[in-house]
């Protein structure tokens, strides 16, 4: 079950007089649009709590046991910035695919082969249930709330590492959420419910090395056994383009009502430590991405996906760090600040006040008055309203709390 925070009410008594006024160009009290009296008599204003949907895409293959526990090591520090959210704390549900789709391979001279993994293959996997990876019992959708979280959470991001050495996360992204795997009920395997109207979504992709995706079934790109040749970097002419998955995820990927989904791409990849570019240098005889020793590969299509949601890469980190615990607070700072909130029970816009207390002790006060609230839309039915936070009322990560008030009149 869901619950909403409930947020105190200012009953005020106002002058025809700015003075005062939270800072406002007009006295609420001279403005004959707004229903003073009416409002002191509603239902308290609710601050819903923002929903995520969060997706966690999983390297399985034979290198990434390390960096599965590194990430699994860090949930706690991830899952409390969630709930934290900068006062506001997230409404938010997990689920964990695997990079493994298909293996398109060529071991010297011999034929190539093809294998399918059918069972993941962008389906959500199931919690492990003592150690079994494909336990059909195990739950494919954590919530938020759930007293557990953590350690079923710790779980599930351990996929193991027998899994395709042909990473394929921008693929598995798209048959997870664009494919029939949305519509089928999880008891059969695959994504339904998944998806929630008026959420968000979140997608995290954890792998060292580029991504291998193509569309095309049987894939045209082939990886062979010689470490010292990036197959997929080699012919990346023949995948299906960075721009055209990012297109999917922007345009084709909606709610139920058509309206396109607000994703927030990041990545844990093989990119530089120091300043996260993909740069591929032979190490041995391995193709690795430079100042990143644990990579296979360099992130070239990694870079470039990150790089097309948010040109500043602060959704992009190195797969190389010895910690990720910087790194999935960061991810969820992203995702769980939001600059606009689902407000209940709405007055007239003219009458919300919300109160920001910054890190510092510092109290900021923003109204439409002010400035500090710059958009305001009602639902079709009324009962819900969305705001918009101004410039000088953005919500930040490290606020301490926010607090939604109403003005009234005797």
């Amino acid at each position: 079950m869901r619950h909403h925070t409930f947020f105190s009410i200012a009953v005020l008594t106002l002058v025809a007089s700015c003075e005062g006024c939270f800072g406002c160009k007009t006295s609420p009290v001279d403005d004959s649009n707004l229903a003073l009296t009416r409002a002191c008599e509603q239902k308290p204003p609710l601050i819903a709590p923002p929903k995520l949907d969060i997706l966690f895409v999983i390297d399985n293959s034979n290198s990434m046991q390390e960096e599965q526990e590194g990430v699994a090591r860090e949930l706690t520090a991830f899952v409390d910035e969630l709930k934290r959210g900068g006062g506001v704390p997230s409404d938010f549900n997990v689920g964990v695919i695997t990079t493994s789709v298909y293996l398109h391979g060529k071991v010297g001279g011999a034929e190539p082969f093809l294998i399918d993994y059918p069972q993941q293959a962008g389906r959500l996997r199931p919690v492990p249930v003592d150690g079994d990876l494909d336990n059909p019992e195990g739950d494919r959708l954590l919530s938020g709330d759930d007293p557990e979280l953590i350690s079923r959470f710790d779980r599930l991001v351990r996929q193991g590492t027998s899994g395709s050495g042909q990473e394929t996360p921008f693929e598995a992204v798209r048959l997870a959420l664009l494919t029939e795997l949305i519509d089928t009920p999880m008891s059969e395997g695959g994504n339904q419910g998944f998806l929630r109207d008026g959420a968000r979504l979140l997608i995290v992709v954890l792998t060292d090395e580029d991504d291998c995706s193509e569309t095309a079934r049987p894939p045209v790109v082939q990886v062979t056994d010689n470490t010292a040749v990036a197959d997929c970097t080699e012919r990346e002419n023949e995948l299906t383009t960075v721009s055209e998955y990012h297109r999917q995820l922007t345009q084709d990927l909606k709610d139920s009502n058509g309206t396109a989904k607000e994703v927030i791409w990041t990545a844990i990849a093989p990119v530089s430590i120091n300043n996260k570019s993909a740069q591929a240098i032979v190490d041995g005889a391995q193709v690795r991405n430079v100042d990143c020793p644990t990579s296979n590969q360099a992130g070239y299509r990694l870079r470039a996906m990150a790089e097309r949601f948010d040109n500043t890469l602060i959704n992009l980190d190195s797969i190389c760090r010895t910690s990720y615990r910087d790194t999935l607070i960061n991810i969820a700072q992203l995702a769980g600040v939001v600059q606009s909130l689902d407000i209940e029970n709405v007055p007239d816009p003219g009458l919300l006040q919300f109160v920001i207390t910054r890190a510092d002790g510092k109290r900021e006060t923003c109204t439409i008055a002010n400035d500090g609230l710059v958009n305001f839309s009602r639902s079709e039915d009324g009962a819900s309203a969305k705001v918009q936070f101004g410039n000088q009322c953005r919500r930040r990560a490290d606020d301490v709390s926010l607090t939604l008030k109403i003005l009234c009149a005797f």
